[in-house]
C-alpha cells in the first residue's frame, strides 16, 4: 500500500519539516533545505533520501546543487486517502446520529 509509506515516511518531525519548507518554496537546494534543522547535511541528506524513495519529493541535479522539489502527485494520493476515511466516518457517525434519535 503505497499509503503506509508516505505516512511512514512522513512520519519522522525531521523529515515532516523539510516537507513544510518545501510547502512555502517548491524547489530548494538541500544546502537550504538542511539550514536550522538540527542535523547535519549528511544527516538531511539521508532523511531526505527515505522522502525520495517514498515518491514524496525528487531530487534534480543543476550543476553542482542537487535541488528538491515536492511531488504533488504522492502527496494527493495521502491527502484523497485522509478524505476517503472521513467520507467513512462521517457516514458512520450519521447512522449513528439517526439511531440515536429514534
Amino acid at each position: 500500500m503505497i499509503e503506509a509509506e508516505i505516512y511512514k515516511a512522513l512520519g519522522d518531525p525531521i523529515r515532516l519539516e523539510i516537507v513544510k519548507r518545501l510547502s512555502t518554496k517548491p524547489s530548494s537546494t538541500i544546502g537550504e533545505l538542511s539550514s536550522n534543522l538540527g542535523v547535519s547535511r549528511q544527516g538531511a541528506r539521508k532523511q531526505l533520501q527515505v522522502l525520495v524513495d517514498a515518491n514524496v519529493v525528487y531530487l534534480t541535479q543543476r550543476g553542482r546543487e542537487t535541488f528538491v522539489t515536492l511531488d504533488t502527485k504522492t502527496l494527493e494520493i495521502a491527502r484523497s486517502f485522509i478524505a476517503q476515511l472521513e467520507r467513512h466516518w462521517d457516514a458512520r457517525l450519521e447512522a449513528l446520529k439517526k439511531f440515536t434519535e429514534t
